[in-house]
């Protein structure tokens, strides 16, 4: 039987909020003279804060909930994803970083200006601020989804709506005064609150459990719960976690992830110098992996506090539907189990994810639509005092947080009145803008080839190679279906190779 919220609860979720009023005033006073101390806080920001900040981005609320599903319903492969990740950031310090701070790029796309021309920048920017508003605006959606459950216990459009403007709001606090600065301390908040909220429903589940560690482990290693590599050749799952897919499809991924997109790079490009840049994405990985862990591991109990009785003394079978939505493992016990109190700790908990992943994504897309795209327009047009790109950059952060609010709604609407799911299109879509940019970048970093116009047709190739192997795509053909890691290795050779049918002339790099 659900509960709502309770008193307890409620105090816990206002001195949630009250904090973050408090900090974001308190970041929000750095000084700010240009655009590059908005969006790259003037290469000024410690190593370690900006490692945290990696790792409070990458948790979304879709981690939060989706982590514990995974191991729920299959066993700890998922880790060796973040195995992968740990190999693709140290591509990215390596190769990505030293090129980013030797032209002292505020956005990643500038290297392609350098290489390829003004032209090659824009396009590739273009491409991460449509993949990125859908992917980002579905994960918002995700996250007000899950606070309109817990808080008003249903999922009607006017409390998703109102779930989305607590979320929009509390990234607006932190990003339209402070810049990436503001956002970066932030996140080391929301990062310790999330955290802290899966220990509590870690230890709390551990405890509810009639058993003891060794007894633990044996059942969920009888129950084969406990593997973490698998070697089998599996294309056709969109959840397969193969050492074949993670040294593929999943390490391209993490490269892009982590070094292409405006999103996750921005905080690196904040560093004093690359060298900070390097270890701040390395001790990012390294410190997300026992994080996972926990997540996974809260999933391995729910399991075990479902599927064995003899351990819990629940006998009741588990519906994972809530209001016609199929409903996570996680957002099942939290709805059904959870005590006063602890309700509204996860709640915060859930809050924090989303609002990590929320408030750099609109400083992200805004520093990508001012520094490469208008401010080049601007300059040309008349000499501009500094000051006015800060003004732009703010104006940025407002629109896009708008426009977010507005696909997170479509999100709501079109998963319910449409056989195409958007949602499962939009969480994956950044793939389509991914393969696009590995293929250019590749020929960029690799090769003496390519033409601003290979370039923009090899991000259009990417797109739309990615498109076809979509299962509403492909599978109107055939029936057999490629899993995501497939989809991106295909598309991403696609793209390198379109990319290397142009040759670099000099009007190219005007």
């Amino acid at each position: 039987m659900e509960s709502s919220f309770t008193t307890v609860d409620w105090v816990i979720f206002s001195a949630y909020f009250f904090i973050l009023v408090l900090t974001s005033i308190w970041f929000s006073q750095t000084k700010i003279k240009n655009s590059r101390d908005y969006f790259v806080g003037g290469n000024a920001v410690p190593m370690w804060a900006v490692a945290i900040s990696v790792l409070a981005t990458t948790q979304s609320a879709a981690t939060f909930l989706g982590g514990p599903e995974f191991s729920y319903k299959h066993d700890l492969t998922f880790l060796g994803f973040y195995l992968s990740a740990f190999l693709g950031v140290v591509f990215v310090a390596k190769v990505l970083i030293p090129r980013f701070y030797a032209i002292k790029a505020v956005t990643v796309y500038e290297l392609l200006e350098v290489r390829y021309g003004v032209q090659a920048k824009k396009d590739a920017g273009i491409m991460f601020l449509v993949g990125r508003l859908l992917a980002s605006g579905a994960r918002l959606y995700i996250g007000a989804l899950a606070i309109s459950m817990i808080l008003f216990m249903d999922v009607s459009a006017p409390h998703v709506a109102l779930a989305i403007i607590i979320l929009v709001l509390g990234a607006l606090a932190y990003t339209y005064f402070g810049g990436v600065t503001s956002v970066i301390y932030s996140d080391i908040i929301q990062a310790v609150t999330y955290i802290v909220a899966a220990l509590v429903v870690l230890f709390y589940l551990y405890s509810s459990l009639n058993s003891d560690f060794s007894t633990i482990i044996n059942v969920l290693d009888s129950d084969e719960k406990l593997k973490v590599f698998n070697f089998s050749w599996d294309f056709s799952s969109a959840n397969s976690f193969s050492v074949w897919a993670l040294l593929s499809g999943w390490l391209l991924l993490n490269i892009a992830a982590y070094g292409l997109d405006q999103d996750m790079t921005q905080r690196l490009l904040s560093c004093k110098n690359e060298k900070e840049g390097e270890r701040a994405i390395i001790y990012s990985v390294l410190m997300t992996i026992p994080v996972v862990l926990i997540f996974l591991f809260i999933g391995l109990l729910l399991y075990l506090f479902y599927n064995h009785p003899e351990l819990s003394q629940i006998t009741s079978s588990v519906d994972q539907q809530f209001a016609g939505e199929k409903i996570t493992i996680l957002m099942y016990y939290i709805l059904h189990e959870m005590p006063e109190g602890l309700r509204g700790l996860v709640t915060v908990g859930a809050i924090a994810a989303a609002l990590s992943s929320t408030n750099s994504v609109l400083g992200a897309m805004s520093s990508v639509a001012i520094e490469d795209l208008y401010k080049p327009y601007k300059e040309r047009q008349s000499k501009v005092d500094p000051y006015h790109f800060v003004k732009a950059a703010r104006i940025g952060v407002l629109v896009f947080a708008l426009l977010l609010a507005v696909m997170a709604m479509v999100s709501y609407f079109w998963q319910r009145y449409s056989d195409i799911s958007l949602l499962s299109f939009a969480l994956g879509v950044m793939a389509f803008a991914y393969s696009g940019l590995l293929g250019v970048y590749f020929s960029a970093i690799f090769t003496a080839r390519g033409s601003a116009r290979s370039v923009r047709w090899a991000l259009v190739a990417g797109f739309l190679t990615v498109l076809f192997l979509q299962p509403y795509v492909l599978g109107v053909v055939t029936d057999f279906k490629l899993g995501f890691a497939w989809q991106i290795l295909i598309a991403t050779g696609v793209a390198f190779g379109v990319a290397q049918m142009g040759r670099t002339q000099k009007e190219d790099v005007k």
